[in-house]
């Protein structure tokens, strides 16, 4: 079950890798995204993709929207996690272990419950309450540590050297970013049937596995990747500049999926000559994309996946016609939607109980 042969290969990182060595020297390119979508088949759902004439208005563009906050576990990220676990659990594995802002974990954790291997989730101290029982409903154990991506990598470290367990990085995996490429590639296809090339896909950045998966998957399609983050956590803009993966200043956002403060080694060689440009996001514009998807479009979203659609409905038409963009996910806190749809202030941090 090999990932292919790769174009491209980056080193380690490490202050965000911790994966172990299983992975280390492992390649990618398009056909190993194509691969990918083969062993996921009948394993994660075809999700729709859905029209809304009220965003295409707002947008200038006719935005094509890939609703992976239907799928199962909630994101597009079960795709990756499928891959990883059972390349691990092929190979003899004890169990697994992850560090994510949420829906890794969840992913993961759903993964390791398929292929009966015990897992650990090492999530921030402020982690969301909605994605902790999510991965305790799939019978992951829960570990809190900081809120830095620093803090759960150290713990991640402490816990394989307690346990002996494999980590499944959510960035440098190989496994995971050929397997978030396939939610693109989905997108591609289905807009292919009904007889559009898209222009450009936008996609939400994070710690960088779909920004990489779409780069891969849009590789010689004459489709431009575009990648969205919110202002307050700028680390592929950040990145870009320095010309390497750099730890950014974090400043809070309701974007909890997208909180990594410093974009993965892999996903940045990945990427950073082949994404076509990366649009920052404000907090008052992912509040009201998760409104003008909830109102126009029916779909209840995450601010990760908010992000990617106030970055369409804000540029969208400079990047072409056709836009697909990538609603990453759907686990939301309640209270948040609430007030979102209430007109309450959503910007102010929360803390978990765990």
């Amino acid at each position: 079950m090999g990932i292919g042969q790769a174009r491209e290969h980056a080193p380690a990182d490490s202050k965000t890798s911790g994966s172990g060595s299983r992975e280390e020297g492992a390649r990618l390119d398009r056909a190993a995204v194509e691969q990918a979508g083969r062993r996921l088949a009948d394993r994660v759902w075809r999700t729709p993709v859905i029209r809304c004439d009220q965003l295409d208005a707002r947008s200038g563009a006719r935005l094509w929207l890939k609703a992976e906050n239907l799928q199962r576990g909630g994101s597009f990220k079960v795709r990756g996690a499928l891959l990883a676990v059972e390349h691990l659990a092929a190979s003899g594995s004890r169990g697994v272990i992850a560090q994510s802002t949420g829906n890794h974990a969840i992913a993961v954790a759903f993964a390791a419950r398929q292929y009966g291997l015990p897992a650990i989730m090492v999530l921030p101290s402020d982690a969301p309450p909605a994605k902790i029982h999510r991965i305790r409903e799939a019978g992951a154990q829960v570990v809190t540590a900081g809120t830095l991506l620093a803090d759960r990598v150290a713990a991640v470290a402490e816990l394989r050297e307690l346990h002996g367990y494999d980590v499944i990085d959510p960035y440098q995996n190989p496994h995971v970013v050929a397997g978030q490429g396939t939610a693109t590639a989905e997108l591609l296809d289905q807009t292919a049937a009904e007889g559009v090339h898209l222009d450009a896909v936008v996609v939400p950045i994070g710690g960088g596995s779909a920004i990489a998966g779409a780069c891969l998957t849009a590789e010689g399609r004459g489709v431009s990747v575009v990648g969205a983050e919110p202002q307050a956590v700028p680390a592929l803009t950040t990145a870009l500049r320095a010309h390497r993966p750099v730890t950014v200043s974090a400043r809070h956002t309701i974007a909890d999926g997208l909180r990594p403060d410093r974009i993965g080694a892999l996903p940045f060689a990945l990427a950073h000559r082949a994404v076509a440009a990366v649009e920052t996001v404000s907090e008052e514009a992912i509040a009201d994309a998760m409104r003008a998807a909830f109102l126009h479009a029916r779909l209840v979203i995450e601010p990760a996946a908010a992000t990617a659609l106030a970055a369409a409905l804000e540029h969208a038409s400079r990047h072409g016609a056709d836009v697909g963009v990538l609603l990453s996910g759907g686990n939301v806190e309640p209270s948040l939607v609430a007030s979102l749809l209430t007109g309450q202030e959503p910007f102010a941090p929360h803390t978990a109980t765990v």
